[in-house]
């Protein structure tokens, strides 16, 4: 087991479950395991409480608004919301606009979405543009960003056309997702998301669509939000009925520069259950966001993890063909969540869900939680959902096209608001919020990195 730093007294060694280690369920797999997911990186990133402060604090919230999200590479739309040459549509953080439009086949750009007469936003919903024209006086530019009229410019002697384009914000794509970065002197999103493309390459999520999209109004921090997603550990209280089938103590954790991961194992007991459960018995209760399994009798000599990927590979056959015999019992069955700093969560292999979390409007005490499910496949491209929208005063359960998964997002989102109010009463008694140092792995990198942003 590897460590890191421990100069603040914290522990020597990073302490496992004492349940099967992901690891050795993957020895047991019917099929060779991707090199990616034989990588064990359990580090030490402390013991530490986190200040509880940056989740309620109006301060915290302005000091990211100048030093995170002006900085970091940021996942603004999907490529197929834009897919036609002068298609633009909004990206909104905080108070800021930018306007993301398809310049060429294969180019995009991205503008500040504020008109440099006045400051009127220039496009307000999703549109094709010949031109970028002001609603307001008409000042317009070329989709290129060069300045093409301005009314009465007889007026205007101080304005230079070749001085007066619309200003850009960097603009990356991969795996079908636009990226923005306000700065300009920012890495390249490729140095930026390290070997994430490595873990990612096989699954192909440039060639699928957006099956479903919901997007969901909480009343909590955006920190607050993401963290519930962020571990197993929460299983055995909040999601007690799929202990049966999902190993939440089995979960390994693992860090990469500016990603981490998740990887939880489908198909076999948590160790915190008090009794053994039958292979039919995990059948039964396996959770599966794609299918029902209960009913499923495994055939003799087989555990439900390996007879589950065997459905689980004849279901994914319909959509990328043989390419399914390929895949490994723990691809087709384990949630490998991964998280990409600031906020967005991309499950590995054909799990289909994204998830992003960013502040709501500019609020520092209320969050959205958008959930994507990217599908694969034949033929023509589908047209991409369009977003459900959520109130806060709305649920989950409320969104039928996330499936069963919407029962479970309940849960969770149960939680959330109560402990953001939760968390000005604890401030009474103690600064932070107690993390364990491997189940909260995650959380802890997330934080790690988000004081070296905030330079604390």
């Amino acid at each position: 087991m590897s460590k890191r730093d421990q100069s603040n007294g914290g522990v020597s060694a990073i302490r496992r479950s004492p349940g099967i280690s992901y690891q050795k369920l993957l020895d047991q797999d019917s099929r060779p395991v991707p090199d990616h997911l034989r990588i064990d990186t359990a580090v030490f990133l402390g013991d530490h409480d986190i200040p509880v402060d940056r989740y309620i604090d109006p301060e915290f919230h302005e000091l990211e608004k100048t030093k995170i999200w002006p900085k970091v590479w940021q996942m603004a739309l999907r490529e197929e919301r834009i897919p036609k040459v002068g298609d633009a549509d909004v990206y909104e953080i905080n108070d800021i606009s930018i306007i993301l439009v398809r310049v060429a086949p294969d180019t995009i750009k991205g503008y500040y979405n504020a008109c440099l007469h006045m400051g009127r936003s220039l496009v307000d919903r999703p549109c094709n543009l010949g031109e970028i024209r002001c609603p307001y006086h008409g000042f317009t530019w070329h989709t290129n960003g060069k300045l093409k009229h301005i009314p009465g410019w007889w007026d205007f002697p101080q304005v230079n056309a070749r001085k007066f384009s619309l200003p850009e914000v960097k603009v990356a794509t991969w795996g079908g997702f636009i990226f923005i970065n306000m700065d300009p002197d920012c890495e390249p999103l490729d140095a930026y998301l390290g070997d994430l493309n490595k873990h990612f390459e096989k699954y192909l999520f440039s060639e699928r669509y957006t099956a479903v999209h919901v997007v969901k109004v909480l009343r909590c921090n955006w920190k607050t939000a993401q963290e519930a997603f962020m571990d197993a550990y929460h299983t055995v209280a909040t999601h007690p009925q799929i202990l049966t089938s999902a190993g939440d103590d089995n979960t390994q954790y693992d860090v990469f520069g500016n990603c981490s991961r998740a990887i939880t194992p489908v198909g076999t007991p948590s160790p915190n259950l008090d009794w053994t459960p039958t292979e039919d018995d995990i059948a039964a209760n396996a959770y599966r966001p794609r299918d029902s399994s209960a009913g499923v009798k495994v055939p003799p000599g087989m555990t439900y993890r390996q007879y589950g990927a065997h459905l689980a590979r004849e279901e994914l056959r319909t959509m990328i063909g043989d390419k399914a015999d390929d895949l490994c019992d723990a691809e087709v069955m384990d949630s490998a969540f991964y998280t990409v700093f600031p906020n967005l969560h991309p499950f590995l292999f054909y799990t289909q869900t994204i998830q992003l979390f960013k502040p709501y409007e500019d609020r520092h005490d209320m969050c959205t939680m958008e959930i994507l499910y990217l599908r694969p496949f034949q033929g023509s491209r589908p047209p991409p959902a369009k977003p459900h929208v959520l109130g806060p005063d709305q649920s989950f359960i409320e969104a039928p096209e996330l499936g069963v998964a919407g029962a479970l997002l309940c849960q969770d989102e149960w939680n959330v608001e109560k402990v953001q109010r939760g968390m000005h009463t604890l401030r009474m008694s103690k600064p932070g919020v107690t993390l364990g140092v491997y189940q909260h792995t995650q959380v802890r990198h997330f934080h790690n990195l988000y004081d070296r942003y905030l330079g604390l």
